[in-house]
């Protein structure tokens, strides 16, 4: 199910309950928010004890209320089921809701997500007040979509979910005999009987079978995803249609985000950047990456759920975001393929945990602020821009990111257990390709590699759902692909592939792996060729070449003259492998090349250090996005005759956190 909106989301998330006894203020936040141009905000998230305060009492008059009051003023609303914390009564009445941590202990009543997601009450209870939420409320013609639950995340380990696992792993493996073997039990003796022995790993258990490990992270996110169908299966039971969403997080490891975005109609997610803390462009590149990870989820347009409109109030500096920064944060989740930029939250609480997180209406409760011109300004701009809602981003350039890998490499007690720098790779690639304004997908393995030119694979540890042969035939049919040390080691059990690596594909390589060097962290190497030379720091795959042609060798150590990077030619394509974790400025060289050479659209042909370039489109133009991270206004010429300026005075000049939006004709 689409969903599709005529215009730019701005809005964000507004808890009324807390306030319930001030309708002077709610009132004045409605005429604040039509002001601000905020035209939708998400309501009811944490919102349980309100509506539901005893069990089987229901409140939903004081919610439609709301809703309506919005609904006249042009102000829709996105609708959140509650259950990303449950009331005190139930916590009371229904121990078995409450979460066991990995020592076999069970949470006190307190925080938020402290909930099994196994448990039949919990999910008998939840069902009734969706249901009757979808029946009671989301029929107002105000409510445009679903938020499902908040942030979810977290496991339990109580017997409910112990027992759950067992019979996940039944329907996996069949039989004992075959896990045993998958999982490599016999190592130090820990050889299963029956299903029936079997329980998650615990600090004060098992956590040194590798595969078990890895298959507990995947059944987290199968009980995850299958409370999340439960969920919606409430809301259409009580007869809602609307499309649905869940607030996913920046690079959350705990959950595949690639199929939890398969229970859900739009991918939307919570950016918290730390702004101002290191070169702002970096900053920039980091959320933009995770912007472009959300959206490659489910291959079509995202947006922006929480952003803070100033500080937080739980990061360890909790800094205000210098004027302009607002705006910008909130047009770049436009500029890589967002509908919308919302905010967290629209008032702030008096009291609790997030008293002193920012909001659009602060305690003063005035509109002469900074924060509330800011938001304003950002809600003109996202009117003026309304015609971009709908239109996509396409990319000829990907980069695998698969959570089971990083999974498992992360658990491997490998090479480097301090400082494995998986991220900082995926990064480095990135940055490579967003410095050239070239678009960029994420995938995982599941997904298919072709319409691609150029694909990337920092570090692609485990190798599963026949990854190999899409890679071979990628290359094989012209695709440039691009594998880095550290890959294709083990397979989906996380046992060890036999006879060489990387698995499958030492012929589309034309090299074997032989050794990975781990390097301290004071320890530098360097990558020399071309009359280039690059620091290496942390890891030295050392290969033995079979075909491949060397283009970088090492420069020092006893592997000096060994190969660092190479290129085989396979079929109709080509292969490079990257021996070592190179520079950032190993990469922006690299990537220049390799879009030069294989004919990549690019957003301009020079961008200026600091800015950030990226374009989407629909059927009939092409939307260009230039935004200014940088310390100082950059110069940046436009054929405005081509390309037609969209905001802003343009004059050929991009000021600092400037956002400046060009259009041409197809």
């Amino acid at each position: 199910m689409d969903f599709r909106t005529d215009k730019l989301l701005h809005g964000g998330d507004y808890n009324p309950e807390q306030w319930l006894k001030r309708p002077d203020i709610l009132e004045k936040d409605i005429d604040m928010l039509e002001e601000s141009g905020c035209n939708v905000v998400s309501l009811g998230i944490f919102s349980w004890s309100t509506l539901e305060p005893e069990e089987g009492v229901f409140h939903f008059g004081w919610l439609q209320e709301i809703i309506d009051k919005l609904y006249k003023r042009g102000i829709s609303t996105i609708l959140a089921t509650p259950s990303g914390a449950r009331p005190k009564w139930m916590a009371d009445k229904y121990p078995e809701v409450l979460r066991v941590d990995e020592t076999r202990h069970r949470a006190l009543f307190g925080f938020r997500h402290n909930h099994c997601y196994t448990s039949p009450v919990y999910r008998e209870k939840v069902h009734i007040i969706n249901k009757k939420l979808a029946q009671e409320v989301a029929t107002h013609p105000g409510v445009i979509l679903w938020h499902i639950s908040n942030e979810y995340g977290g496991e339990c380990h109580c017997p409910l979910c112990q027992e759950a696992f067992r019979n996940w792993l039944k329907e996996k493996y069949q039989t004992i005999e075959n896990l045993n073997d998958k999982w490599c039990t016999t190592f130090w003796s820990h050889t299963y009987n029956s299903f029936d022995q079997i329980e998650s790993p615990s600090k004060i258990g098992e956590t040194q079978l590798h595969a078990l490990n890895l298959d507990w992270k995947r059944f987290v996110t199968h009980q995850t995803a299958d409370f999340i169908h439960h969920e919606i299966a409430a809301l259409r039971e009580g007869g809602s249609t609307l499309p649905t969403t869940a607030n996913l997080m920046h690079y959350f490891g705990g959950l595949d985000y690639f199929k939890i975005a398969k229970e859900i109609d739009v991918v939307s997610w919570d950016t918290y950047p730390t702004w101002h803390k290191e070169a702002v462009i970096d900053t920039a590149y980091d959320n933009g990456m995770c912007h472009d990870l959300m959206r490659s989820l489910k291959g079509k347009p995202f947006f922006q759920m929480e952003s803070c409109p100033t500080s937080t109030n739980w990061q360890s500096v909790s800094k205000l975001k210098k004027p302009g920064m607002l705006f910008a944060q909130s047009m770049q989740a436009i500029a890589h393929g967002g509908e919308g930029a919302l905010y967290f939250q629209i008032r702030q609480s008096r009291g609790a945990s997030e008293k002193f997180h920012g909001a659009v209406i602060d305690h003063y409760g005035g509109k002469d602020t900074r924060v509330f011109r800011e938001v304003t300004e950002t809600g003109e701009a996202l009117l003026d821009l309304a015609q971009i809602a709908g239109s996509t981003t396409k990319a000829q350039a990907a980069i695998l990111h698969d959570c089971e890998s990083r999974w498992a490499m992360e658990d491997a007690q490998g090479p480097r257990n301090m400082g494995l720098h998986y991220m900082n790779t995926v990064k480095k690639v990135y940055g490579g390709l967003r410095k050239l304004g070239v678009n960029v997908d994420f995938l995982d393995m599941e997904e298919s590699l072709s319409g691609y030119r150029i694909v990337f694979a920092p570090m692609l540890y485990l190798f599963r759902a026949g990854i190999e042969e899409k890679i071979r035939n990628f290359v094989a049919d012209g695709g440039t692909f691009v594998m880095t040390y550290w890959s294709g080691v083990v397979d989906e059990n996380d046992l060890c592939f036999l006879g060489g690596t990387p698995h499958g594909l030492m012929d589309v390589f034309g090299l074997r792996s032989t050794e990975l060097d781990a390097l301290y962290d004071q320890d530098v190497n360097a990558g020399v060729g071309e009359g280039k030379t690059y620091e290496i720091r942390n890891f030295c795959d050392l290969v033995k070449t079979n075909g491949a042609e060397t283009l970088l060798a090492y420069r020092d150590d006893f592997y000096a003259g060994y190969p660092a990077l190479t290129k085989n030619v396979f079929g109709e394509g080509e292969a490079y492998y990257v021996c070592a974790d190179f520079e950032q400025a190993f990469y922006d060289d690299f990537c220049r090349k390799l879009a030069e050479e294989k004919g990549l659209e690019r957003a301009a042909a020079e961008i200026p250090e600091g800015l950030d370039v990226a374009t989407r489109e629909d059927e009939k133009y092409k939307y260009l996005f230039v935004q200014n991270y940088g310390a100082e206004p950059a110069a940046f010429p436009m054929d405005t005759e081509t390309y037609q300026p969209m905001t802003g005075e343009y004059d050929g000049v991009v000021r600092r956190f400037e956002t400046v939006v060009f259009r041409k004709e197809k």
